[in-house]
């Protein structure tokens, strides 16, 4: 009798987002989900921030560190004023410590595969690899470099930070972008993977990605967002509604559209 596939929820990019969070967890709660790790950039534009964080270190049994956790938290931050300051202050220092102390990527095998997870690319949380990237930039998601230290190198790579899901197989590897939980872009519903096959084996097995939208109540968390008062949230406002990027809503230019590999939602 085959025994059943384990199965690992990715999800990124919260933003300070709980009430999509919470839509999410509850749709993983739904299917029996119990292994979730989370690829970061928690907190940051949203409201909530110090509530994801908690809720996740409460519910994920692995965290990355995004770029927001890298600049929010970094002990030598220079203030930068609203809505910066206000997110800053909102998270603690308590919180930001461990945000500040989180590893840069995981890797573990699943189905005979070695996969690495992490928030934006091999070379760092800032630097952004899209789904149009070219094959120089494919190549280099799985290259080992001195922040994903050394190891096998992964055939399979997860990562979150460009909030917009896409998978590509080639050159026998596999890239996917597992989207943004609180500020999808393009279509603004929530957007996370689910891997399914034989975690911690080194034995080839069936291996799936499959990718899940889960819709929310929107106007609740703008409504927290307004009675909570913060700084710039015109801007979170219509992102979370229409999922049109802060920088391109005064902009008249048509809309940039990314030749996907493979749609994943």
């Amino acid at each position: 009798m085959a025994l059943s596939p384990d199965r690992i929820a990715l999800v990124s990019d919260v933003h300070g987002n709980l009430t999509a969070f919470q839509a999410v967890l509850e749709d993983l709660d739904a299917r029996g989900v119990t292994r979730i790790f989370n690829l970061g950039d928690t907190i940051g534009k949203g409201p909530r921030g110090a509530e994801c964080v908690d809720l996740s270190r409460e519910r994920c049994e692995v965290h990355v560190q995004g770029n927001w956790e890298a600049t929010m938290c970094a002990p030598d931050r220079v203030p930068e004023g609203d809505p910066f300051d206000w997110w800053h202050e909102r998270l603690g220092e308590g919180r930001r410590k461990w945000l500040w102390d989180l590893p840069f990527n995981y890797d573990f095998r699943m189905s005979g595969k070695c996969v690495r997870v992490f928030h934006a690319s091999a070379k760092s949380v800032f630097h952004r690899v899209f789904c149009d990237h070219d094959e120089a930039e494919f190549l280099g998601m799985f290259a080992n470099t001195e922040a994903t230290g050394d190891g096998p190198a992964p055939d399979v790579v997860g990562y979150g930070d460009i909030h917009d899901p896409y998978l590509e197989n080639d050159l026998g590897r596999t890239l996917f972008n597992v989207g943004s939980v609180g500020n999808c872009l393009g279509d603004p519903v929530p957007s996370y993977v689910i891997l399914e096959g034989a975690y911690g084996s080194g034995e080839p097995g069936p291996f799936s990605v499959q990718f899940v939208r889960v819709p929310y109540d929107v106007e609740a968390e703008l409504a927290v967002t307004r009675e909570l008062g913060m700084p710039s949230s015109e801007y979170w406002e219509v992102e979370l509604r229409t999922g049109v990027y802060r920088g391109r809503q005064h902009d008249d230019r048509p809309p940039v559209y990314h030749r996907h590999r493979h749609c994943g939602a």
